[in-house]
């Protein structure tokens, strides 16, 4: 009977393992688009509810506490220009020079497609997502009442072609004997030193992250018999659709909606929800305008010595906008100037994104346990600038840890072998008082005071060691570092679920082991509770990412070892002082 029940529960295992694996092949990835709508080989594709975007929805108002115009339809134009670089592939609106569409090369959507490259703004059937930009104020083009100027390019597709370093795009514009050219610059990113391998594997400095920069910049050519006053605009619009970026199948997601700057807080959320409720408005020097999702971000960055008015607000459509309208510019009759603001759009690489403009790094949001987040990522970079692989640099990381707490889990460690050694004297104790509750706490105090032994030191380990284990979790889960980071043999990608959930069994094995050397509680049902631990921690660990589990199972071995080690000495002492 016992035999048939094993192989029943054998069979029973196998069978919802596969059932999982299934599972996970059929709903576990991200889907890839419908259609690979990248930049340079797909028309654009407007968003039935954006084809007809009224101007004044998309144009702030140049001062923060006058309302925004009302100004006539204008239709998205078909006839974008095209921008290559080798880490950028964007498309380009003529129709007041916005960036409609950008994907990233060096980011596949997928790791079993690294053909379809992630994609970031998006004007098509799936997603609104774009950064706009242009001049508003009393004589802005972007605020006239014949609506968004329609700039002219020399071409309709550019290239950063081999050996060129620097690309820029000239978009023109002439009215009323004013003269506007609206010029992108883009730059390399690639470093031909490095293989494409190295490239792949985002080794540092094969990929310079100022390529995600554009430099958007506008001269102002001011002909006319009157002086030309105007102020810059920069934003990004985004639909309330889902984030694409985000890959765990438990649906657990990170932070999408906008971020700002202000002197208050340097980096400040305003979530969807919040610009439901009403805009927000605030006026600071420099500062910057973001919108985060999973592992990228892209952001406005204005001048440092302006003032700049940030605000949110919603269009018509329902389209969330955020961004900032700088201070006015004056060109005399006969003069020429210039303003300029920088959008990244790319991945969150922490580094760079400081030097950008203060606070900006935050936008990698490692949540309320940061101060500790921090300091784990700083030791895994470094550790990994060594190995060359992030998988070695987890097992590696986690030997360091386990050594800083190593004399508080072996003082625990040793309160638990003391507990093993005396559980004859309690069993003994549980059959002298039966059922008296009372006398048998009692006498077990007693004992435990006799013995020095702390009933609680078996935990300390574990709740030491939770803040660092969630903000490993944050760590692995937002850094982009760890993005399609592959360790050995199956596990290609660190940031997701083990495909085949060997690591999370393994974790449970050993968590099991671990309890072995444990003393039983004299409490049954506390007992029976513990017995389950295993299967429950398994069970949630199947959908952690990979680096995660790695962790939590080198740490789960290194801890078996020092507790066996620690257990057989007690053991070896307790039996020589009884001899």
């Amino acid at each position: 009977m016992d035999i048939q029940r094993s192989i029943l529960i054998v069979a029973l295992a196998v069978v919802s393992y596969l059932m999982v694996l299934q599972w996970n092949q059929d709903y576990g990835q991200a889907a890839l688009p419908t259609t690979a709508s990248t930049p340079a080989d797909v028309p654009a594709s407007p968003n039935p509810g954006a084809s007809a975007t009224a101007a004044g929805e998309d144009v702030p108002a140049a001062s923060a506490e006058r309302s925004d115009p009302t100004l006539a339809a204008v239709p998205v134009s078909q006839d974008l220009i095209r921008v290559r670089t080798d880490v950028l592939d964007l498309a380009i609106d003529p129709r007041g020079g916005d960036i409609v569409q950008l994907t990233l090369p060096q980011y596949p959507r997928r790791q079993d497609h690294p053909e379809v490259p992630f994609q970031l703004f998006d004007n098509g059937a799936e997603r609104t997502y774009l950064a706009q930009s242009g001049l508003t104020g009393a004589n802005g083009p972007d605020a006239r009442a014949g609506g968004r100027p329609l700039y002219d390019s020399a071409q309709r597709q550019y290239t950063l072609a081999d050996g060129q370093d620097n690309l820029v795009v000239d978009l023109t514009f002439s009215e009323a004997g004013v003269s506007y050219i609206k010029r992108f610059s883009f730059k390399r990113g690639l470093n031909p030193q490095c293989s494409d391998k190295e490239r792949e594997q985002k080794k540092p400095g094969c990929i310079d992250p100022s390529a995600y920069q554009i430099d958007v910049r506008y001269l102002v050519d001011n002909q006319s018999g009157e002086a030309w006053n105007g102020n810059l605009f920069a934003q990004l619009k985004r639909d309330a659709s889902a984030d694409p970026s985000s890959s765990t199948a438990t649906g657990t997601s990170t932070y999408l909606g906008a971020a700002v700057w202000t002197a208050g807080e340097p980096y400040k959320k305003v979530s969807m929800k919040d610009m439901d409720k009403q805009p927000f408005k605030e006026t600071v020097q420099g500062g910057w305008v973001a919108w985060l999702q999973h592992y990228f971000v892209t952001a406005w960055i204005p001048p440092k010595d302006g003032n700049n008015a940030i605000q949110t607000r919603k269009d018509g459509q329902g389209n969330y906008i955020v961004g900032f309208t700088g201070p006015v510019l004056s060109v005399p009759a006969g003069g020429k100037a210039e303003t300029a603001a920088t959008l990244y759009a790319g991945p969150k690489i922490q580094a760079h994104l400081k030097s950008l403009s203060p606070g900006l790094e935050l936008t990698v949001d490692y949540g309320i346990l940061w101060f500790i987040a921090q300091p784990i990522f700083w030791l895994l970079e470094h550790i990994h600038s060594l190995l060359g692989n992030w998988g070695w640099s987890i097992i590696v990381l986690t030997v360091l840890i386990k050594l800083a707490f190593f004399p508080l889990s072996a003082a625990s460690y040793k309160s638990m072998a003391r507990m093993r050694a005396v559980s004859p004297k309690l069993q003994a104790l549980k059959e002298q008082h039966g059922d008296d509750r009372q006398k048998m706490s009692q006498a077990m105090m007693e004992l435990y005071k006799k013995e020095r032994i702390n009933p609680l030191g078996g935990c300390l380990p574990i709740v030491v060691q939770m803040p660092v284990f969630l903000s490993l979790y944050w760590v692995l889960l937002e850094s982009v570092e760890m993005r399609q980071a592959p360790w050995m043999f199956w596990i290609t990608d660190l940031s997701i679920k083990d495909p085949f959930f060997i690591l999370p069994i393994i974790m449970g094995a050993t968590m099991f082991l671990q309890q072995r050397l444990n003393p039983t509680p004299p409490d049954p049902m506390q007992a029976k509770v513990l017995k389950l631990m295993p299967i429950i921690f398994t069970f949630f660990f199947l959908w952690f990412p990979a680096g995660l589990v790695l962790y939590w199972v080198v740490n789960n071995c290194l801890s078996i070892a020092q507790q066996w080690y620690i257990t057989r000495q007690i053991e070896a002492s307790t039996q020589k002082a009884t001899a």
